[in-house]
This record gives C-alpha cells, sequence and structure tokens, in this order.
C-alpha cells in the first residue's frame, strides 16, 4: 500500500509564500519540507485521521510528532469544496529555525479515498 500511495503521488499542488503554484515531485516535495521519509508517513498519517474524522470542515486542525526525529506540525482544513479540500500544513523539521507554511489539495475519490490532486 504505501508503494502504491508514493508512485500515486506524482505532482502536488504546492502554495508557496509568493502564492504562485508548482506542481512537484513528492519527493522533492519532502526534501525541500526538511522531512525525513519517516516524518512524511507521519504527517500523512495525521492528514487521512483527519479527514476520515467525518466530514471535513474549514478549521478543523491536528497536530502531528513523530517522536523518532523530533520533526513536528499541524495541519488545519482552510476550505471546503465539493469534494475537495485545501489544507495548510506547518512543518517544523526538528533543527530547522522555522516553520514552513505548505498547501495541498486533497480530494475524495468515489469510493471513498482521499488523494493528493493538483
Amino acid at each position: 500500500m504505501k508503494a502504491f500511495f508514493y508512485s500515486a503521488l506524482v505532482t502536488v499542488l504546492l502554495l508557496g509564500s509568493s502564492g504562485s503554484a508548482q506542481a512537484k515531485s513528492i519527493s522533492r516535495i519532502i526534501a525541500e519540507m526538511g522531512l525525513s521519509p519517516a516524518d512524511f508517513e507521519v504527517l500523512s498519517a495525521t492528514s487521512n485521521a483527519l479527514l476520515s474524522s467525518g466530514s471535513p470542515s474549514v478549521g478543523q486542525e491536528r497536530a502531528w510528532l513523530n517522536q523518532d526525529t523530533g520533526s513536528k506540525g499541524t495541519i488545519r482544513v482552510l476550505s471546503v469544496q465539493d469534494n475537495c479540500v485545501i489544507l495548510q500544513h506547518i512543518v517544523q523539521p526538528e533543527g530547522a529555525e522555522q516553520a514552513r507554511d505548505i498547501r495541498t489539495r486533497r480530494c475524495r475519490t468515489a469510493d471513498g479515498n482521499w488523494i493528493l490532486a493538483p
């Protein structure tokens, strides 16, 4: 399942501080965030838990922490439109001087799964 998850995530919508949209590979996004693959797994599991806890609503949020690396963050639902949500990820990689603000779009598929979408 993990292999499918990573191979399915070829691109994702990433909004930088400038507000411009760029399509990037998931491995590049993880590296730019300063996260390890294990950190990204915790972040992803937290996103899934947030979205699977009922119908997402603006303002819902969950915090995450990777006990092994010390990286942490918060995920907040910024908007909901039809079957898609915009999530704000405030990410604080271990050793980083400041947190990073990353936004992703996830949409619910017909079978009920949430996937990253451009």
